[in-house]
């Protein structure tokens, strides 16, 4: 079954307490903390074992679980001393997803070499990702590259998966994306529906002259998400739609409307 789950990004001004509140109200299962953009919920790296264990009893005790832990890793940086940091990040950040008890770590690919054959990218791309593998399975954690950014394209994740063969990596389907570089959901889900594990949502349309994406409530936009939810459902996904609404700290905006009309357009996508 796919449960609706919502990033602490839609409301990087509240508490923990108060962002499980929020989230408990219109009946989210799942808590997705964006780590290293200082929200106020306070989840990163930097927690003690004690902190850690604190979040976990205070999700748990929501009703609620941590279905993701959302990085700003990239993977394709092209200096390879850049790259080797970034997987250090990860090895961490791996740690602070299974303290939490959160199954899935999300990564980028990030920018990538123009100067570069993409099949060189992948294997690089792929060989840095190993690296980190072993411990993700020790950790009982699958590392995940999301459909973004340079690896829009379903078949440039489903590469580097494929060439890596690993039951600890996967596919984060932002739903978006694939239809920015004009794959239909069909499309993406023929590619990388067996691979995907977690889901970003996110709607909205082209505004200036086709230069930027505004977001806009989910269901008014012009990205298509019942098409991939029903693909899913019909294959026996059993993961998370998670509402990735960014709203910058200190910002006004609407985080409790944004909450209320994610989960109704997803219920009602979902016939329930």
């Amino acid at each position: 079954m796919i449960r609706l789950a919502g990033m602490t990004s839609i409301f990087p001004d509240m508490t923990l307490d108060e962002g499980l509140a929020a989230l408990s109200r219109h009946g989210y299962q799942g808590l997705e903390p964006r780590v290293e953009w200082k929200h106020r919920s306070g989840i990163e790296a930097s927690l003690s074992a004690a902190e850690r264990r604190e979040v976990r009893r205070k999700v748990e005790g929501a009703g609620l679980t941590v279905c993701a832990v959302a990085t700003s890793v990239r993977a394709a940086e092209a200096d390879p001393d850049a790259r080797a940091k970034q997987m250090r990040d990860l090895d961490t950040y791996i740690d602070l997803a299974a303290d939490l008890g959160a199954p899935y770590v999300r990564t980028f690919g990030g920018p990538r070499p123009r100067d570069r054959e993409l099949k060189y990218v992948i294997d690089y791309v792929a060989a840095a990702y190993a690296g980190v593998l072993d411990h993700a399975a020790d950790r009982g954690v699958v590392v995940l590259m999301e459909t973004h950014d340079d690896w829009s394209h379903s078949s440039e994740v489903a590469a580097v998966v494929e060439r890596l063969g690993h039951p600890n990596f996967r596919v984060l389907w932002d739903i978006m994306h694939p239809q920015r570089m004009m794959e239909k959901p069909q499309e993406t889900f023929g590619v990388i529906g067996h691979l995907t594990r977690h889901l970003h949502a996110h709607d909205g349309i082209y505004s200036d002259g086709g230069t930027r994406v505004e977001m806009r409530p989910l269901g008014t936009g012009v990205f298509d998400h019942a098409t991939p939810l029903r693909l899913l459902d019909d294959a026996g996904f059993d993961g998370f739609f998670s509402v990735e609404v960014i709203h910058a700290p200190g910002s006004e905006h609407d985080a409790e409307g944004v909450l209320r009309q994610y989960a109704e357009a997803f219920r009602a996508m979902m016939g329930r």
